[in-house]
């Protein structure tokens, strides 16, 4: 994520991918030409809020909401324990620098993580009916969070929310989307672009969880194949790899010195 009012989407991924002498102009002028073909050849389009029923998968896994709810009460057990995220992911602490958003993280960008999976075996069973899936986590806002407005630093990837734990508050608690305004239900999907201006708030007195699922952008031929040639470089980028550290030196004090990752 990049914070709108200092960085543009294109800084935002220099930001992902290294920074100012380690990008190159020859990768950049991919990811900006990869960007160009996601827009036209887009499979359903290029909405800021898509219509749920464009992917089928989406209401399978609604259907077993209740299932990863099960394995959240469980973790949440522990909420005072889990990170915030921007001790997880430093590109977002120009955004949110508090304790106010917390994540469990089970996979991102060809990393997973073993004990978390091995926590959340239902969950995990039920993320792979979605195609393309790329980074996966429950989302954590506490009472009183917002997120300023922002935008993701790529367009090759949607978001999808799952509502899992939502206050029955929809005038205190939202995200807005471009133009839009939308509000989570619990055992209901939300699916949006993150390239799009966004920002999202908690201003109720109760925890909101949802779970947190980048996926691939469906589109075709040619831009299916240079979206996911750009998709599979971020594993070796400095942005994934730190997080990856921070997120292993966390979980060795979560769960102890045993702790797996793939």
């Amino acid at each position: 994520m990049a914070n709108a009012e200092q960085k543009s989407k294109t800084e935002g991924l220099e930001d992902t991918m290294g920074g100012e002498g380690v990008v190159t102009r020859s990768v950049q002028k991919m990811v900006d030409g990869a960007e160009q073909l996601n827009l036209k050849y887009a499979s359903h389009g290029n909405p800021a809020v898509y219509d749920t029923d464009a992917f089928p998968w989406a209401r399978e896994v609604e259907a077993e909401w209740k299932l990863i709810r099960a394995e959240l009460d469980q973790i949440l057990t522990r909420k005072g324990e889990l990170p915030a995220f921007h001790e997880i992911s430093t590109e977002v602490r120009s955004i949110s620098n508090d304790q106010n958003w917390k994540t469990f993280f089970l996979c991102g960008y060809g990393i997973k993580s073993e004990e978390a999976i091995r926590q959340c075996p239902e969950t995990w069973r039920i993320l792979q009916k979605i195609p393309g899936l790329k980074s996966a986590m429950f989302s954590i806002f506490e009472p009183g969070k917002h997120l300023p407005p922002h935008r993701g630093p790529y367009n090759g990837v949607l978001r999808f929310h799952l509502g899992l734990m939502v206050p029955d508050e929809p005038e205190h608690i939202g995200i807005r989307v471009d133009d839009r305004t939308c509000h989570w239900e619990e055992g209901k999907a939300l699916i949006f672009d993150d390239a799009y201006e966004h920002e999202a708030w908690n201003h109720s007195d109760e925890v909101r969880v949802v779970l947190f699922v980048d996926f691939v952008k469906p589109t075709r031929f040619p831009a299916n194949l240079t979206n996911r040639a750009i998709l599979n470089l971020a594993v070796f980028t400095p942005f994934i790899r730190e997080g990856y550290k921070a997120h292993k030196k966390w979980e060795k004090m979560f769960y102890g010195e045993g702790t797996k990752h793939r």
